[in-house]
């Protein structure tokens, strides 16, 4: 089973890329989809993130205030860096059970959409890493528009990775400063490329 890896910086149009991989048939696992299960509940990553974090940071109802612990993580590397390693194993636990699944049904190929490449749970899963650029001020605009304060957006920007240090681990880059179809285009023709090469048709390519 070939096991693509999505990812790139916030407003890079990296989900969009893994919306089109899954609109000609590639199954994704969406890591932040996942984030979202095993916090939107009591439960053992809810009990962790109070123990680490603080009673504030959880709902009446149990379950993860996602804006008060933006608030906090984005604000301090350290504390974000502290969320990732308690979520994560979570994730990891299920991203892996998930493509275990997939292959028990012989699935040809996979999609794994990741905000942050780590090593462990994501790299090492991969066949292939593609990520996703584009230019600041466009993925400012895009971020804007779905909401975001400029000063929410320019701290969340400085704590992610660099598009330098997403280069280093991708083997294609996809830039993101068009139109949708000038992406659609590039990704059906790097999935024709790389699915071609390794003998995998998918019928819902054009």
């Amino acid at each position: 089973m070939f096991v693509l890896g999505i990812t790139g910086g916030i407003g890079s149009g990296k989900s969009t890329v893994a919306t089109i991989c899954r609109t000609v048939g590639l199954p994704v696992i969406d890591a932040d989809q996942i984030s979202h299960e095993v916090t939107g509940e009591p439960g053992e990553t809810t009990s962790l993130l109070k123990e680490v974090f603080g009673s504030e940071i959880i709902r009446e109802d149990g379950a993860l205030d996602r804006q008060r612990m933006s608030d906090l993580v984005f604000h301090d590397k350290r504390y974000l860096d502290k969320l990732s390693a308690i979520i994560h194993e979570q994730v990891i636990e299920t991203m892996e059970e998930r493509l275990r699944e997939a292959e028990k049904k012989k699935t040809k190929a996979i999609v794994l959409d990741v905000p942050i490449p780590v090593k462990r749970g994501f790299i090492d899963l991969c066949d292939q890493i593609w990520t996703v650029s584009a230019d600041p001020e466009i993925r400012k605009s895009r971020l804007l528009k779905r909401g975001m304060s400029i000063h929410d957006i320019e701290r969340r920007m400085q704590v992610q990775m660099s598009p330098e240090e997403y280069r280093e681990i991708a083997h294609h880059e996809i830039f993101n400063n068009g139109t949708f179809q000038e992406l659609e285009q590039q990704v059906h023709d790097l999935l024709k490329q790389e699915l071609g090469m390794r003998g995998i048709s998918i019928p819902g390519l054009p």
